[in-house]
């Protein structure tokens, strides 16, 4: 196991759902629900799967499309998607 990619991407991730629509959705669904283990596990089994599927969508790409490529292409979709909410919040 390579620890320092493990803790990269705990890093990672940590930092961008922190505050994100999945946290605030589990914050409301914990303050009106009684029982808060089932929307704990229920939050965790989401969002392994949602990452499953990524780390399995990331090994297929990762067989087809060089590494520069990957790099450059994650880099422009995060700025579009930036550039996007700045629009839409400049919009509102």
């Amino acid at each position: 196991m390579d620890w320092q990619v493990f803790f990269t991407t705990f890093g990672l991730l940590f930092l961008a759902e922190l505050g994100d629509k999945t946290q605030l959705a589990v914050v409301s669904l914990a303050a009106v629900k009684e029982s808060r283990l089932s929307v704990l596990l229920g939050a965790v089994f989401a969002l392994s799967l949602v990452t499953l599927m990524g780390v399995a969508l990331g090994s297929l790409l990762g067989h087809w499309i060089p590494k520069d490529w990957m790099h450059r292409g994650a880099g422009i979709l995060f700025i579009l998607f930036g550039l996007m909410l700045l629009l839409q919040k400049s919009a509102t």
